[in-house]
């Protein structure tokens, strides 16, 4: 089973970009039945990122995190969407039998707007490039959260239209893969982690400046000695994130019987932090020494995946009649 899916390149990665998708990543590719393509959408990133040192650095620093974190390029192709030149040929040839209704009725296009990213083109028409990401390597399953089932629902959409135009169906299909259902990881202001909110806790982020940031965490004034409230509490879900399940009952009684303070429990939050992704830290370091490794995986990871593009657009080129 061809596995697709890819991250845009927007800054350093927090742990909800692990837990929501990165960890099942490195779970896909560690099933044997799994051939594993994974991308670092650049250029969807220059819908909003206009500066092009910082995009080439971002690119840059998220294929470090990926390897630090699990993904292994002898179990998954990993490249940058720049690489494959093919992607933006294909997005054209479906740019032109993609109705403009559909890409009108797209959620993620008017959310993005209401956050206050200017409208361009290609913020509208990113579904399409999307489109093509995926198709271009005949991607069998593609994983995807239950909130962004739509962005796949349009790929399929787009990839009918073709076939059905040029009377061949040259293009797969691809299926959804819904992700486990993974509770919305807070930020430390209690809103949904997110880098628009400058709420995050990054991965990498070096351990003072974490230590900062988790003792930042907002909290109630309930005294030391009292229950702490539990719904709604940002450091109780952070903490029932990272703890062991084994150890899970004596943590909570800190907050259902009261008598440990919010600075303890952030103290020991930073310590479950640093010690989950103590390995993942450590080889981060051990990749920043050596970038050219880094830039070899992606140069293997261009080769192998135009070799799967290569068939598909000959036969695109083909039936659209731009073979020469």
């Amino acid at each position: 089973m061809r596995v697709l899916s890819g991250v845009q390149p927007s800054g350093r990665l927090h742990i909800g970009n692990y837990f929501g998708a990165i960890r099942q990543f490195v779970e896909l590719q560690n099933d044997p039945s799994n051939e594993c393509f994974y991308f670092i959408a650049n250029l969807h990133a220059m819908t909003t990122v206009h500066d092009g040192k910082t995009l080439a650095e971002n690119t840059r620093m998220l294929a470090v995190d990926f390897l630090a974190l699990g993904l292994d390029p002898q179990r998954s192709v990993l490249y940058r969407q720049s690489d494959i030149p093919e992607v933006t040929e294909l997005a054209w040839l479906l740019s032109t039998v993609t109705p403009m209704g559909l890409l009108q009725r797209c959620h993620s296009y008017k959310d993005k707007v209401a956050k206050g990213i200017s409208p361009n083109h290609g913020l509208f028409a990113y579904p399409v490039l999307m489109a093509a990401d995926i198709l271009i390597v005949r991607a069998d399953k593609v994983p995807v959260g239950k909130d962004q089932k739509q962005h796949l629902e349009v790929t399929r959409d787009v990839a009918a239209a073709f076939n059905n135009e040029y009377g061949e169906p040259v293009l797969k299909l691809p299926e959804e893969m819904i992700l486990p259902e993974v509770a919305v990881v807070p930020g430390i202001d209690g809103r949904k982690m997110s880098k628009s909110y400058g709420n995050t806790l990054d991965i990498f982020a070096p351990e003072q400046e974490l230590r900062k940031r988790v003792m930042a965490i907002v909290t109630d004034s309930t005294p030391v000695e009292e229950p702490k409230p539990t719904r709604g509490n940002t450091l109780y879900h952070l903490l029932k994130l990272f703890t062991p399940q084994q150890d899970w009952p004596e943590v909570r009684k800190w907050f259902t019987r009261g008598g440990t303070g919010y600075g303890k429990m952030k103290q020991h939050l930073l310590g479950l932090i640093l010690d989950y992704f103590r390995q993942a830290r450590q080889r981060r370091e051990e990749l920043m020494a050596d970038l050219g490794y880094v830039e070899r995986v992606l140069s293997e990871g261009k080769e192998k995946a135009r070799a799967v593009v290569a068939e598909v657009m000959a036969d695109c080129r083909r039936v659209c009649g731009l073979a020469g």
